[in-house]
């Protein structure tokens, strides 16, 4: 069966080493001591998913995707770990159950807090049939009310991923960039509306990804043989970052705590990093350029995961060393590279604490 294709748009002082699942993570020793408790609450799409979609519909539950990290499908759209799962290391806890794997009965300890979000979802109805974001506010909602012994406590911390699939939906509908701005400030609006939702709800500190550079996706890179990004794509991450931002500064003011509310720059943070692995790694890569993705369809129809339908053969390339890459399929970058983002992300993110 093959793989939705189009799910579009996702200070190091007195600093400690933290192991989580393998993975060593800085976080400030002071703060992580004063916020052990710390309950992580997600929400968004497959940038921050870690395993809500259903095993039956395949795509990130399907080999190859998890190969790198816990070694099998989990549910991530990754070949490993996901943005939740480094945000969650920096701020010192562990990543927090899947609102699917509780609701199904997993046996695992909920005192993390819980993950919402869903692969392919936005604030509005997207191409997938699964939870938009309202939607997911609602199982929060609902969750708090069923589980009065995991009050939210002062500690407790909501991230908000909202990577482009509502922009995607819309342009797939034959709509205009003349258009744009009535849809990005539309899209503003509703998250606005879910960030309110959910501090009324009690969790006072939340965080908003930014749009990531879109036109440096292995989507858009891949016309040029992944070798330039797209100026268009990026314009619209541009014009929705700048709304975005206006917007959350808005709200600061309102609340009196400028604090409450943070923007983390997916833009920069990708940007910068991608930089980064080119300084690095500069004629060294295993891959032909960054922007080329490690996993990927044999030819125009396939994508990464797809088998020939009715049988066992694989319709797709994994590149021989997954760790040398940034992007893991034509969407979402593998695990090093959530590796090197969360790494220009982690001053915004100990903000929160």
């Amino acid at each position: 069966m093959k793989q939705q294709t189009s799910l579009v748009l996702f200070c190091l002082l007195n600093s400690i080493t933290v192991v989580i699942s393998g993975e060593s993570f800085l976080v400030i020793n002071r703060r992580h001591t004063r916020h052990r408790n710390l309950k992580l609450f997600v929400f968004g799409d497959s940038y921050a998913d870690t395993g809500n979609w259903p095993k039956s519909y395949g795509g990130s539950w399907q080999e190859p995707y998890g190969i790198t990290f816990p070694g099998s499908p989990s549910g991530r759209f990754s070949d490993g770990r996901v943005l939740t799962d480094y945000i969650a290391g920096v701020l010192g806890t562990k990543s927090p159950i899947t609102y699917g794997g509780w609701k199904s009965g997993e046996k695992k300890s909920i005192k993390y807090g819980m993950n919402f979000a869903y692969g392919g979802t936005g604030v509005f109805d997207t191409f997938v049939n699964q939870p938009n974001m309202t939607t997911q506010i609602d199982y929060f909602q609902q969750f708090v009310k069923q589980k009065q012994d995991l009050l939210i406590n002062s500690s407790s911390i909501a991230i908000l991923s909202l990577a482009g699939n509502d922009y995607a939906t819309y342009f797939t509908s034959n709509h205009t960039l003349q258009e744009l701005p009535g849809l990005t400030r539309s899209i503003i609006d509703q998250l606005v509306s879910n960030v309110k939702r959910i501090h009324e709800l009690g969790v006072q500190k939340i965080a908003i990804t930014g749009m990531e550079p879109l036109g440096c996706l292995p989507q858009f890179t891949a016309s040029t043989s992944y070798q330039n990004c797209s100026g268009t794509e990026n314009s619209v991450a541009e014009f929705h970052n700048q709304v975005l931002a206006e917007s959350i500064r808005n709200l600061n003011n309102q609340t009196g705590d400028k604090s409450l509310f943070v923007i983390l720059d997916l833009y920069k943070a990708f940007s910068s990093a991608l930089n980064l692995h080119q300084n690095l790694s500069a004629g060294k890569s295993t891959l032909k350029t960054l922007l080329e993705p490690c996993c990927q369809g044999v030819s125009k129809g396939y994508s990464c995961g797809n088998i020939e339908e009715g049988t066992k053969i694989m319709r797709y390339t994994v590149c021989d060393n997954p760790n040398g890459s940034f992007f893991w399929d034509m969407i979402h970058p593998s695990q090093q590279g959530w590796r090197a983002v969360s790494l220009h992300l982690r001053s915004s993110l100990l903000g929160l604490l």
